[in-house]
């Protein structure tokens, strides 16, 4: 009987654990993006979404699809987090590369969740669940380690060492999550923090198309991947103060273009 209890606790564990190797942004920066797109809605998708959402904000529902991940019914979602690559590619090569791509992963299914909450017959539980998870896909392949190396699961298995803490934690969380709660700020004061842009630069940014997304953050996973080694102490003031506009640029990005992405369904 014992045995029993114990092994239902390790599964329930392994469950609560599992997803937590491929969260991006963490809860504090899906909340910050969430709310950022949340100020740039035109008055008829800010509607629209509320009819769907409720009472429930964008902020936060923003870490949904990080959240059922735990549940086995919805397993089929893990790849859809992240665009893994097999190499470095140019600009060009990328866009013919997604032309092509027809495997299960955030870009497929960004595009695929688009197109169905355009459709007018799609259901209110399907309109809910979909439009969750495509404010998190947006989200999350801003995070530079979610269009990184097939060969070590986007900074997964890379370890290293965040300052004087003993235990070793992996390059992808540290993007996820160290860095953004480094600055000790609740999502809404992060948000007040850094949304300042320009009528141009959101203009530009909600009309790249989703290669542009991806190709720059590939590109700035290519910068992370040179900035550390394996097994390496990093000294985290150093990387904060080094990295740190980069994450803000991200989010920044994030916000703005999921903002144009539901304006462009509900607006």
């Amino acid at each position: 009987m014992k045995l029993n209890v114990f092994k239902k606790l390790a599964i329930a564990a392994a469950l609560l654990y599992a997803p937590l190797q491929s969260l991006a942004w963490g809860t504090e920066g899906h909340r910050v993006a969430g709310q950022i797109a949340s100020a740039y809605l035109t008055p008829k998708a800010r509607q629209a979404i509320k009819a769907i959402l409720g009472h429930e904000s964008v902020a936060m529902v923003s870490n949904y699809a990080d959240f059922i991940k735990s549940d086995p019914k919805y397993n089929y979602i893990s790849p859809w987090h992240y665009v893994d690559l097999d190499k470095e590619y140019t600009y060009p090569e990328l866009q013919v590369y997604l032309k092509a791509d027809t495997a299960v992963d955030a870009y497929t299914k960004i595009n695929f969740l688009v197109g169905e909450l355009k459709k007018k017959n799609l259901s209110m539980e399907n309109k809910q669940l979909y439009l969750k998870v495509l404010i998190h896909l947006v989200e999350d392949v801003h995070q530079p380690m979610h269009v990184a190396h097939t060969a070590d699961k986007g900074g997964n298995d890379i370890k290293v060492q965040w300052g004087n803490n003993p235990n070793m934690t992996n390059l992808h969380s540290i993007w996820d999550s160290q860095l953004i709660d480094s600055q000790e700020l609740s999502y809404t004061e992060y948000a007040a923090a850094i949304n300042y842009t320009t009528p141009a630069q959101r203009t530009q940014w909600q009309k790249d198309p989703i290669s542009q997304w991806l190709y720059e953050s590939s590109q700035l996973a290519t910068q992370i991947y040179a900035g550390v080694k394996p097994n390496e102490q990093i000294r985290t003031y150093q990387y904060i103060y080094k990295n740190i506009a980069t994450v803000n640029q991200q989010l920044l990005k994030a916000g703005v273009r999921l903002a144009g992405v539901l304006n462009s369904i509900f607006g």
